[in-house]
């Protein structure tokens, strides 16, 4: 049996999330979006802590649910580890996965010796990574710890502004326990398959989400057998192995927010080879530019050539339907014209977006979306599209190459 999982999103309690990031509507838009496996987010904040306690329902194997039984919860949250090391001051976010509200509350219990854990969903700490993740396993060995969005300037591993050039510089005798590396919105599987140092960690991929509407947007896809049931041990395990791991959904990484070098304020976006060039500074401004996610991989890749590792799960790329609905009809994807077609359209599949943009026939797609939709989505597929890169917080821009002239569409669908 196929699970859609989201493992890494926020809770009400970050800071710059909806009010609407609650088990409610996590619930209500993981239906829609097709996502079987919802991490919890957020699970040190002591508010969201009381609320998973309260409303969850534990199933006896590492999962929760809501009363309604129809989305898995896996207990997740992200934390912002800030410290000195080598003489630079590093910023580095984990993803932890704990397979119970118990271990979570022993954990919490171990952090707020010495930690403030109220002030924000995701917290601070300043503690070496290293250190966080020796606290994390000695509190139960069956946590897990991920480093996450992995190649984001500013706070991440292999961050240019704050992160290290490899995995054993950060973890060093803890680095055996990193099994898995989060992608992040701005690189996908061929950009990280260029270091070969990254050939033992299975790359995971999540939403980040900070409002319902974004969830899936990356995400992941296992398949268990249907005599095997799931649990939160036989999804980890599957990470670690990479066994039953299908594949990730991935955003185009160009449209990630720090894909290419830049300036934001001087609206300068360049690609690592023309950043060299100027040795880094911006041609505007004279200052420094934000080095994006493809340049760090450039620096650390020892492969021209991608090589998937063995056993490495696949991936696919996707436009998210809002995206390709205000796309055609020419207006930002929060218009309230583009939700209402979103929805009309997922009213029409039992199975949510994911099944829409990943799995109907072409045949079928058109008994339920119109003509330009289907045309949408199938350009997306085959990756026909025109991608202008992000940088410096700027999400970039994907662009499907319609067949007929958007301006006739648009004249039969108004």
């Amino acid at each position: 049996m196929r699970y859609i999982a989201d493992f890494h999103l926020h809770s009400k309690y970050s800071r710059a999330t909806s009010r609407e990031m609650d088990l409610r509507h996590l619930n209500q838009w993981a239906k829609l979006k097709g996502i079987d496996i919802l991490g919890t987010g957020d699970f040190t904040h002591p508010l969201w802590f009381k609320e998973l306690e309260e409303k969850l329902i534990h199933l006896g194997n590492g999962l929760y649910r809501l009363k309604d039984k129809s989305v898995f919860f896996i207990l997740t949250t992200e934390i912002s580890c800030i410290y000195k090391k080598g003489d630079k001051t590093r910023r580095i976010h984990l993803l932890v996965f704990a397979p119970s509200l118990e271990v979570v509350k022993k954990l919490n219990q171990r952090l707020e010796k010495n930690y403030n854990l109220h002030s924000d969903g995701r917290p601070i700490l300043g503690i070496d990574a290293k250190e966080l993740l020796k606290i994390i396993l000695d509190v139960s060995i069956e946590n897990f710890v991920v480093p996450a969005h992995a190649w984001t300037p500013w706070y991440s591993l292999f961050g240019s502004k704050s992160g290290f050039d490899s995995i054993e510089e950060c973890f060093e005798e803890m680095t055996p326990e990193i099994y898995a590396l989060e992608t992040g919105l701005s690189s996908d599987p061929l950009m990280n398959w260029r270091v070969s140092s990254l050939d033992r960690l299975t790359l995971i991929s999540n939403s980040d989400a900070h409002s319902p509407e974004n969830l899936g947007r990356e995400a992941n896809v296992f398949e268990f057998p249907d005599e095997e049931g799931i649990s939160y041990q036989k999804i980890i395990e599957s990470i670690k192995i990479r066994k039953n791991f299908d594949f990730t959904i991935e955003f185009f990484p160009e449209e990630g927010k720090y894909h290419f070098d830049g300036h934001r304020n001087c609206q300068i976006s360049l690609a690592p080879r023309e950043t060299k060039k100027l040795k880094g500074i911006c041609p505007v401004c004279h200052r420094p530019l934000t080095i994006g996610v493809l340049h760090r991989v450039d620096d650390l890749a020892d492969r021209e050539v991608p090589i998937a590792p063995q056993l490495a799960p696949g991936f696919k790329s996707i436009i998210p339907l809002k995206e390709i609905i205000a796309q055609i009809y020419g207006v930002n994807k929060t218009a309230k014209k583009v939700k209402e077609k979103y929805l009309e359209l997922i009213k029409k599949t039992e199975k949510g977006e994911f099944s829409v943009l990943l799995d109907l026939e072409e045949k079928e797609l058109l008994e339920i979306a119109l003509p330009r939709v289907v045309q949408g989505i199938i350009k997306a597929r085959k990756g026909e599209v025109v991608k202008i890169g992000g940088y410096d917080g700027v999400y970039g821009k994907i662009k499907i190459l319609f067949d007929k002239s958007e301006q006739d569409f648009q004249e039969k669908m108004f």
